[in-house]
């Protein structure tokens, strides 16, 4: 599952938007987060320019812009809303995994990213976006590209939690679910959750 997708999910049960994410490990190394790292502190306008994940275009006048979060193309404040919304979801991800880097990345998102391009946004003085380059495609990098191996899916309305094996969210109803594999499930990850967690009135079971 990348991080992307929990921007569109709702919980099948309620519909409750938005969901918590946590996160147990990843199918991405840490190499490649080392290497997101790496392109986002050199800030290399000409490599992110050249991979075209920003797509900045004039019409009429007008600036509009896409990329692979915002998908299609939007004047720029409506596109920069969009983004500042999408780092605004990292808050609901709990990075549980081993890698160190993982964490730092989402931290950079949640603070740094945030500030510099909230504040841009306030000022939307267009001949200074490529200072904000890098941060978004640093935000695309880590949204898009990182996938989520194993973890867990959480609705805070129903206390309903949702599994992810080898990368897919397992959002089945109630009836259809294995009680028997779910629990074992929790078990097998229940280090990487506090005990206020297990808790809660967890739906539909709970060890």
């Amino acid at each position: 599952m990348k991080p992307w997708l929990l921007e569109i999910l709702a919980c099948p049960i309620d519909k409750h938007f938005p969901l918590d994410l946590y996160i147990f490990s990843y199918e991405t190394k840490e190499e490649e987060f080392k290497e997101i790292l790496s392109f986002f502190e050199n800030r290399d306008l000409d490599l992110i320019k050249k991979e075209n994940i920003i797509e900045i275009h004039e019409e009429k006048g007008k600036i509009y812009i896409r990329d692979d979060i915002a998908i299609e193309k939007s004047l720029l404040d409506t596109y920069l809303n969009l983004i500042i919304s999408s780092i605004k979801e990292v808050n609901y991800i709990h990075d549980k995994s081993s890698l160190k880097l993982s964490k730092q990345c989402f931290n950079i998102i949640k603070h740094d990213i945030k500030d510099k391009i909230t504040n841009f946004s306030n000022s939307l003085e267009f001949e200074q976006i490529e200072n904000i380059l890098p941060e978004l495609y640093f935000l695309n990098k880590i949204k898009i590209e990182t996938e989520v191996e194993t973890g867990l899916i959480f609705c805070s309305e129903c206390m309903r939690w949702y599994p992810i094996i080898e990368t897919i969210p397992q959002m089945l109803p109630d009836e259809y679910r294995d009680e028997k594999a779910e629990i074992q499930f929790l078990k097998t990850n229940k280090d990487l959750l506090d005990n206020a967690f297990f808790k809660q009135n967890l739906k539909p079971f709970n060890i």
